[in-house]
């Protein structure tokens, strides 16, 4: 059975539960728990809804992960727990979202600096740069998020690789309808030696061209191999004319909040360092996780939450 989140992670008081069983030994193995993609995705979310604090102007991410942190955030304005929020959304079905839950909302012309975005990603790699836009918002997502004073990104352990493209799955492009195979092909050139493919995404429905919130195609591209230096990488794209935006973001996220089977790990940038106490080593993805803080545990016919020495 999953184990639903809320009620075992998160306590009355918009704090962590009650009563921590604190574990003597690091090495002490964590007993099995089931559950779904979508609680870690939840599990994520609420952890980084604890940074939002009343008058903030908060951005309201996009997509399956970031839906469960814009419900939170009207859950607690519903509590009285958070007051005085200005929400910016993202794409218009976060505007829709926000505006059915009552969160009351704004925009980056009325508001030039956001307090804190918190948003979901495609692909985390070591360095905290991103992969995002499947989801189609990837202009909008990185407009808001530029502008923020902090950005928060929450995954499950799914969305971890050791490179930017490394899942093989898409690293969307957006482009202007005119020309668009003209864009494709000039694209997928530019990486030819990363073994890139690329095809215009369209929708399942009525296999027509995908469009996005602002009436453009997308390109997606898939890479068989690391595409290098991703900075010269997103120069290269964006030089291209006809390109609106490509989905890596760089260097933005200041915080990633990972929710995994075993817990949740925390990551902070701090200048050009990443921050934390104590390693664990995550699948392929490298000695770079931070040990969480919070294991989950099953026992007895109830949740507890458990916090080892790091």
């Amino acid at each position: 059975m999953a184990v639903a989140y809320p009620h075992f992670l998160v306590s009355e008081n918009h704090a962590t539960v009650e009563q921590p069983t604190l574990m003597v030994s690091p090495a002490a193995p964590c007993p099995s728990v089931t559950l779904t993609q979508d609680d870690l995705k939840k599990i994520a979310a609420y952890k980084a809804v604890e940074h939002v604090k009343s008058g903030m102007v908060v951005g309201l991410g996009t997509g399956s992960t970031a839906k469960h942190a814009v419900d939170r955030i009207a859950e607690l304005m519903r509590q009285g727990k958070l007051k005085d929020i200005i929400g910016i959304p993202t794409s218009k079905k976060t505007h829709e979202q926000a505006v059915s839950l009552g969160i009351p909302l704004s925009d980056l012309d009325s508001h030039h600096i956001v307090d804190l975005t918190i948003d979901g990603a495609d692909e985390v790699d070591p360095g905290l740069n991103l992969v995002k836009g499947r989801g189609g918002s990837l202009l909008r997502e990185k407009m808001v998020e530029s502008a923020s004073k902090k950005f928060i990104v929450i995954v499950d352990e799914s969305k971890l690789v050791n490179y930017v493209g490394g899942s093989r799955l898409a690293m969307p492009v957006e482009v202007i309808p005119f020309c668009w195979n003209h864009s494709l092909k000039r694209l997928v050139s530019l990486f030819a030696y990363a073994g890139c493919v690329g095809e215009l995404r369209k929708c399942a429905e009525t296999g027509k061209a995908f469009e996005t919130d602002n009436g453009n195609y997308i390109i997606d591209l898939y890479f068989e191999k690391d595409m290098g230096d991703l900075n010269e990488a997103s120069d290269l794209i964006l030089r291209l004319p006809g390109i609106v935006e490509h989905g890596m973001f760089l260097g933005l996220a200041t915080s990633l909040i990972v929710a995994g089977v075993e817990g949740i790990t925390v990551k902070t940038k701090i200048g050009n360092e990443l921050e934390g106490s104590g390693w664990r080593r995550c699948n392929s993805f490298g000695n770079w996780l931070r040990v969480s803080r919070v294991l989950f545990q099953r026992g007895g016919g109830s949740s507890t939450m458990t916090h080892p020495t790091t």
